[in-house]
């Protein structure tokens, strides 16, 4: 794929491939810190995904949810993860709920799985777009 615009990319889970196409650009993030981006022609790299929604640029745009782990080589990008959904997929008042959970157990106590419930709906609001909006 040198010189191209686009890029394979792949969303896979253990039951079946959420997304097969092609993007020109990835944006995502891991848990060694910060946003990664991955366009055409990107070197390799193989990491850690965090709890947040991943980006993938295709032409209309869309938005997906990951968790799990990126590998990009070779013009193509694969996100292996357990738990991946698209954007349109995700019930927003359902995670609303469960962003109100986790911050009133956060009052309460601050351990490792509340703040992975309180990250893991605030990246499916994000890539909802239902942060802003609070009805």
């Amino acid at each position: 794929m040198a010189g191209s615009a686009t890029m394979k990319v792949e969303v896979v889970s253990p039951e079946r491939v959420l997304f097969s196409g092609t993007a020109s650009q990835v944006i995502t993030r891991t848990e060694s810190g910060g946003e990664i981006a991955f366009l055409p022609g990107h070197t390799s790299f193989l990491g850690v995904l965090t709890e947040n929604h991943t980006r993938i640029y295709l032409e209309g745009g869309k938005v997906h949810v990951h968790g799990g782990y990126v590998e990009a080589s070779g013009g193509h990008v694969t996100i292996l993860s357990d738990n991946a959904e698209l954007a349109e997929d995700i019930d927003v008042a359902r995670a609303r709920a469960a962003k109100e959970r986790a911050e009133t157990a956060m009052r309460g106590e601050h351990n490792a799985t509340i703040e992975a419930d309180l990250r893991r709906a605030h990246a499916r609001l994000s890539a909802a777009g239902g942060l802003g909006d609070t009805k």
